[in-house]
């Protein structure tokens, strides 16, 4: 290896800490077309489920939108979001109940059940 990567290796182990422990924040966005899921079956858009790059398949993760407080318990069925900056893809009915369709990106909190 060539470079510090000491700050890197530091950022890392800091995020998958957080998730580790249950706890992350950042950006959250929703998807609603109809696809095959990473942990079997179809996606369903009016069920009440997510995408995460790393949390096993099955956890329930409760998913609280910063800007207005409103709060929805998902269980992660995918992989994902594949878009810089955002840590959860929540189905449209998951979206729908934290207030989020109109802006399609907002800051959450979550929180590993």
């Amino acid at each position: 290896l060539q470079g510090d990567w000491s700050s890197d290796v530091w950022l890392f182990r800091s995020v998958i800490g957080d998730v580790v422990r249950g706890f992350e924040q950042g950006l959250a966005s929703f998807y609603w077309q109809p696809q095959a899921v990473a942990c079997g079956g179809r996606f369903n858009p009016e069920a009440m489920t997510a995408a995460h790059k790393i949390l096993p398949c099955g956890t329930k993760v409760k998913v609280t939108n910063k800007r207005n407080g409103r709060s929805v318990v998902v269980t992660i069925n995918d992989r994902g979001p594949y878009v810089a900056g955002r840590i959860i893809d929540l189905s449209r009915a998951a979206a729908r109940t934290i207030d989020m369709t109109g802006a399609g990106v907002v800051p959450v909190s979550l929180e590993r059940f």
